[in-house]
């Protein structure tokens, strides 16, 4: 088995509190999914959308970040374990966000 992380990236708030709600549900009960399949590794943490920034050197500069203006902002990560890329990919299209026009982009983690 290996390691991978999930990335989610929104292009929208949902439009009211009940839709939030609706989709807190979705989630959960997919990351259940998950955990019940011996998947989930790390739920990780839903990211601040608008606090940030991005380190440029080794001084330390700062530039602002995440960017208002992309299209998409990483909103939090989990981390899953599965036996390649093609089944990480597969566990993936159960995240609720694709309904919504989210994205959830997919990374192995490299084992050093």
């Amino acid at each position: 088995m290996s390691e991978f992380v999930y990335l989610y990236r929104e292009a929208s708030m949902p439009a009211s509190p009940q839709a939030m709600q609706d989709r807190m549900v979705k989630w959960l009960a997919w990351f259940r999914d998950l955990e019940q399949t011996g998947h989930m590794v790390s739920k990780g943490h839903p990211l601040h959308r608008t606090e940030g920034g991005v380190v440029r050197d080794r001084k330390g500069s700062l530039t602002d970040g995440p960017y208002a203006e992309t299209k998409d902002i990483v909103i939090g990560y989990t981390v899953i374990e599965a036996k390649d890329f093609e089944q990480a990919v597969q566990l993936s299209t159960g995240c609720p966000l694709l309904d919504d026009g989210g994205l959830v982009e997919v990374r192995p983690i490299m084992k050093l």
